[in-house]
C-alpha cells in the first residue's frame, strides 16, 4: 500500500504542499516535517495534483537543486533578512 494514500490531506494542506514545493528555499525535508510526507511521495503528490506541463517545469526546476535538500545546502542559515526589515510585522519595511 502506497503511504500517501493512507494519509487523508485536506484540501489546504495540499495547496500548502504545493506552495511549499514551489519554493527554492523550503526542503522536502521542510514538508516531511510538517505533513509527514517524503520526497517521493511529494513529487506524486505534485503529479496527481498538477497539469502536466506546470509538473515538468517544476521537477526539471527541483532536480538538483541544492537549496531542496538540507544535507547539500552550503548556507548556515535559512533564510535571508533584510536588516531594514520589522522583526514580526508581516515583512514590512521599517521607517527610518
Amino acid at each position: 500500500m502506497n503511504s500517501i494514500s493512507s494519509k487523508i490531506l485536506s484540501g489546504i494542506s495540499i495547496d500548502r504542499i504545493i506552495e511549499m514545493a514551489w519554493e527554492d528555499r523550503t526542503t522536502f525535508e521542510a514538508i516531511e516535517f510538517q505533513f509527514g510526507l517524503k520526497e517521493q511521495e511529494v513529487i506524486n503528490l505534485m503529479r496527481r495534483e498538477m497539469k502536466p506541463k506546470s509538473f515538468k517545469m517544476w521537477r526539471k526546476r527541483v532536480q538538483g537543486r541544492k537549496t531542496k535538500h538540507q544535507k547539500l545546502r552550503t548556507f548556515a542559515k535559512g533564510r535571508f533578512k533584510c536588516s531594514r526589515q520589522k522583526s514580526i510585522s508581516n515583512n514590512s519595511i521599517a521607517k527610518r
